[in-house]
């Protein structure tokens, strides 16, 4: 054989090793590096910030809740979208594939116990999203276009120039490029192949045509910017929430009776790990890296729609913003894992094909057909699939723009974007999760390192904020004319 042809023939098996070296490389910083990094900054920060702030995910709920009904909007206002609409484009972004498959992986790797971590994920990434999303808010700017940008990598960036010098922007700029890459995995071709093979496992539908389908639907909604995304998602987030958690609501009011013994299993299981043998810390672990996957509080990703929000107020945007891991983490997430643990075969099965099995047997106490359960989890997985592309779209332009303030490096982003979601759709993509894992403890530690370092700034901000009393719109209009 000549020189030539051993050089080629040794080729594929060079490209083998060194993708398995790269394989091992991701599997090692997923299992032993990043999990750590994320349970040493995620609870105690969010932990941290709940006692400095006298729990305000719990005390300014209703305030909250006041501001998303939006009667404290004001139309004169800087910013592009309602506080409704900046937080359903946040909240399609975090509703996905990760409410389906993500609370039953986290279940059937780390037993129902896994639940309970991610509540407190929940409960600790309230206090998270408003502290990012209050600083987002504060220190946004206008891009190239003459748009909204804000987020982490531009707080990061202004807010630390001082404190941290050249480090600031090396930290900004880190957090920029991992959500670019980020929302080509979680945000892009994880939904498109979620949702594909949902569809060929349900009707056969060939994996390229639903490709096609997704990727047409998405820049249809993505080539018109935010305002267009958040008003799709207005109309989208209330839908589906209400479609999946009505079918859970459903089953779970009919089986009463299992509630209580679901719950004890969750809190039994929470310190023992003993339900898959995983032990304590394999249960805890899982518990967070699911939640924050679901809700992705202190990833920094929920921010950069926030940015875009109409108010004059960083507080308020990030009063509505606390409220997401509560929808998502709290209510969502909890209904998915009820089903799953008073039905499903966590032993045996895992992501979404647990919660299939799960919703069809318990669809099945009340009347339904053993396949009711595959087409409910079928028509989420699109529903919730649509919705986070459409968001994560956002998040990625946003970020490139932090780096190229050009509207045809954006508009070729989109373009991309969308071609890489049929990708997703007709490829295996056992690389592109584990890839999207170690992507969103890149973009977390950044952001999470800038919460602790400002946390003076948030609690100054916050009391100043409360020291205004704060009245509707219409009635402070009617209030002047009178």
């Amino acid at each position: 054989m000549k020189p030539s042809e051993l050089i080629s023939a040794q080729g594929p098996l060079a490209d083998q090793v060194q993708a398995l070296v790269v394989d091992n490389i991701i599997a090692l910083y997923n299992n032993h590096v990043g999990p750590y990094l994320l349970m040493a900054l995620l609870l105690p920060t969010g932990l941290l910030l709940s006692i400095v702030l006298k729990a305000i995910q719990i005390r300014r709920l209703p305030h909250a809740i006041g501001l998303v009904s939006g009667r404290y909007d004001d139309p004169n206002d800087h910013g592009e979208v309602s506080h409704f609409q900046a937080l359903c484009t946040a909240l399609s972004a975090t509703v996905g594939i990760g409410n389906i498959a993500g609370v039953a992986l986290a279940i059937a790797w780390g037993g129902p116990g896994a639940v309970f971590w991610m509540w407190v994920t929940g409960i600790l990434g309230m206090a998270l999203k408003y502290a990012e999303c209050t600083l987002a808010v504060k220190y946004r700017g206008t891009a190239a276009d003459g748009t909204v940008a804000g987020g982490p990598m531009y707080y990061i960036r202004v807010a630390l120039k001082k404190r941290l010098g050249i480090f600031a922007a090396i930290l900004a700029s880190t957090f920029a490029a991992a959500a670019i890459l980020c929302s080509f995995a979680t945000g892009n071709m994880a939904q498109s192949n979620s949702m594909a093979h949902a569809l060929h496992e349900t009707y056969r539908i060939d994996t390229w045509i639903s490709g096609l389908v997704i990727a047409g639907l998405t820049f249809m909604v993505i080539v018109g910017g935010i305002k267009r995304i958040g008003r799709v998602a207005s109309i989208l987030v209330p839908f589906m929430a209400a479609f999946y958690v009505g079918a859970a609501m459903l089953v779970i009011v009919a089986n009463l009776d299992r509630v209580p013994t679901a719950f004890e299993f969750i809190f039994r299981d929470a310190f023992t790990g003993k339900a898959v043998g995983g032990g304590f810390f394999a249960t805890m672990i899982w518990g967070i890296r699911r939640g924050l996957f679901s809700n992705e509080a202190g990833q920094g990703s929920a921010p950069i729609a926030h940015a875009a929000a109409r108010t004059d107020y960083p507080v308020r945007e990030g009063l509505v913003a606390l409220t997401e891991p509560f929808i998502d983490t709290l209510l969502i997430c909890t209904m998915t894992a009820l089903v799953v643990v008073m039905f499903g075969d966590f032993h045996s099965l895992e992501g979404a094909a647990l919660t299939t099995a799960a919703f069809s047997a318990g669809l099945e106490t009340v009347g339904f057909n053993s396949s009711a359960g595959k087409h409910l989890v079928t028509a989420a997985a699109c529903l919730f699939a649509i919705s986070t592309a459409i968001s994560w779209s956002y998040y990625g332009d946003r970020c490139l723009a932090f780096f190229i303030s050009s509207k045809i490096a954006v508009t070729l982003y989109r373009i991309v974007f969308c071609v890489f979601l049929f990708v997703g759709a007709t490829t295996d993509l056992k690389m592109v999760w584990a890839f999207a894992d170690m992507a969103i403890t890149l973009m977390a530690v950044p952001n999470l390192l800038a919460l602790l370092l400002l946390m003076p700034e948030i609690v100054r901000d916050t009391k100043a904020y409360f020291a205004i009393k704060h009245v509707p719109y219409k009635k402070r209009l009617a209030d002047q004319s009178s």
